[in-house]
């Protein structure tokens, strides 16, 4: 969720109500004040997210938070480092997958290179579990055909990923058009 926040306070300084409504229209995730807040502030204590209080009449302060320049690049790194751990969980992947103009090309081979990495582990696992079924005395006809969609899966991706790793040395778009939602 650290990304996903920060990627949303890029564009620009916004108070909490607005990057919650903000986040719920990008990714479906109903954002709660437990998980926004004590994000925000930690990354105000690390530097990387400033508040500040917006007056309005006859109410109390607005807090309204913006990104530093180290938040810009907490964010970078974020971003560009998908670690073994994190790298069989889906949206971790496709959240940074979804922002790869903001990666070197050799970030982006990074990224891909875990995700498949990952991929091929469980493939192994599954075709592993597969196997055990097979000889079970039991039937496991269900079972079975779970595991034959999660193998077709996992390569419907790797075959992808593929696919993505050959335009991965594409220069992203410039920041002009990224605006504009295209």
């Amino acid at each position: 969720m650290d990304i996903v926040i920060l990627s949303h306070l890029q564009r620009g300084p916004v108070h909490g109500y607005e990057l919650k409504r903000n986040v719920s229209a990008t990714t479906s995730y109903s954002l709660h004040n437990n998980t926004l807040y004590p994000a925000l502030r930690r990354f105000e204590e690390a530097g990387a997210v400033t508040k500040t209080a917006e007056v309005q009449e006859g109410r109390p302060p607005r807090h309204v938070y913006a990104l530093t320049d180290l938040g810009r690049e907490m964010l970078h790194d974020l971003l560009a480092d998908l670690p073994a751990e994190l790298a069989a969980d889906e949206p971790e992947f496709l959240t940074r997958l979804g922002q790869f103009e903001h990666l070197t090309p050799a970030e982006r081979h990074g990224v891909l290179d875990a995700r498949a990495a990952a991929l091929r582990t469980q493939a192994v696992h599954l075709r592993a579990l597969g196997e055990r079924t097979a000889r079970s005395p039991r039937d496991h006809r269900w079972g079975e055909l779970v595991v034959a969609e999660l193998g077709e899966r996992i390569e419907r991706e790797l075959a992808w990923i593929a696919r993505l790793a050959e335009r991965a040395d594409e220069p992203g778009r410039p920041a002009d058009e990224q605006v504009d939602g295209a």
